[in-house]
């Protein structure tokens, strides 16, 4: 009796229609969602459910081919619509963000270009106006002529350095001559017996100039490393200050030029704009120009303070050791040395220094 009931449960038919009153509301809506998703696809009505009984003892098969309704299909297209366009715009946020900092970048190198672009067309045409003498020039006269006279001071020192130098390898090279001079002396006066007085006294004498020689060469290497760090440290690290305040000079004359040609120009909106654009640009390149002209005093002041005491101490070390070599004063030559502390080469250190070879 137990297993008719159940199998005439089992096979039954379960109508599912819009009329019937099986459906609830929440039926209604559950289909309404599904019907949006499921569309087309694999026909569900195919399968079956297989049903187990309580305790497994026993089972039944509900055909879904029984079942009466609207047919499930699975919707690919809509799904790739939906989650497609979310995986997009998870995906497309880092590409984004990176197209935005590339054209940030295109966009300041764009700007930095034009305003470089400008800024040289301006003195380009303000360089060209005051050499063809139609534009003004600022121009302070009492900087101007120091600046002129220090040039031609470095040239002359320039002079200085190279005469200098020449003496330095001349000089070594009659210190390498005397000293074999004396060792060939030596060694004739012991293979010549009938004149090895003679020889022996021309070969001290050698012996002795050519130590003084080296005491010289040393005190005049001394002055050719501070005259050399005067010129091409010193005086070049003020003229390259100077550079640098000249082409400020032309940027402020090129600014100021074109703040004068826009303030006499007519005044509307666009004009006023234009004007108060080239107000800040004057200001910016004025105070500029200041500093570099202040900066430039003030090394000026300090390079002729600095040149006289060196000039000072390296003109009187030159004097006192030409003096004392020549005068054949062995004693007073030393004591210059200590006197500026100028440290000789180690014995044996025949070789000229870097300076010598220049």
């Amino acid at each position: 009796m137990t297993d008719s009931i159940l199998s005439k449960a089992a096979t039954m038919e379960i109508p599912i229609n819009s009329n019937g009153d099986s459906r609830t509301a929440e039926d209604d809506g559950l289909e309404q969602d599904l019907q949006q998703v499921m569309v087309s696809g694999p026909n569900l009505n195919e399968t079956s459910i297989v049903s187990g009984g309580y305790g497994g003892a026993a089972e039944g098969i509900i055909p879904t081919s029984s079942i009466k309704g609207p047919a499930i299909r699975f919707n690919p297209e809509y799904f790739d619509r939906r989650c497609g366009s979310a995986m997009h715009h998870s995906n497309s946020n880092p590409s984004m963000m990176s197209e935005e900092a590339t054209r940030g970048v295109a966009v300041e190198k764009f700007d930095s270009v034009k305003k470089w672009s400008i800024n040289t067309y301006k003195c380009t045409k303000q360089m060209f106006s005051e050499r063809f003498g139609r534009g003004t020039k600022t121009v302070d006269l009492e900087l101007e002529a120091q600046i002129d006279v220090l040039r031609e001071t470095k040239m002359k020192y320039e002079h200085i350095l190279r005469l200098a130098r020449e003496l330095t390898n001349h000089f070594y090279n009659m210190v390498q001559t005397q000293q074999a001079l004396g060792d060939t002396f030596a060694d004739l006066s012991q293979k010549s017996p009938e004149l090895q007085d003679e020889f022996g006294y021309n070969a001290e004498t050698q012996r002795l100039l050519c130590k003084n020689g080296e005491t010289l060469l040393g005190a005049i290497n001394f002055f050719v490393s501070s005259i050399n760090t005067l010129v091409n440290k010193t005086m070049e690290d003020t003229l390259l200050t100077i550079k640098m305040y000249e082409n400020a000079r032309l940027e402020f004359d090129a600014y100021r030029t074109d703040l004068e040609e826009l303030s006499v120009g007519p005044r509307d909106a666009a004009a006023m704009v234009r004007i108060e654009i080239a107000q800040q640009q004057y200001q910016i390149h004025k105070d500029k120009y200041e500093r570099l002209h202040s900066d430039v005093s003030i090394k000026l002041k300090f390079l002729e303070e600095n040149k006289v005491k060196v000039m000072h101490k390296q003109l009187l070390l030159f004097h006192n050791a030409v003096s004392a070599y020549f005068a054949g004063n062995q004693q007073q030559l030393e004591q210059t040395l200590r006197q500026f502390n100028v440290k000789l080469k180690p014995p044996g250190s025949d070789k000229p220094s870097w300076l010598e070879e220049q």
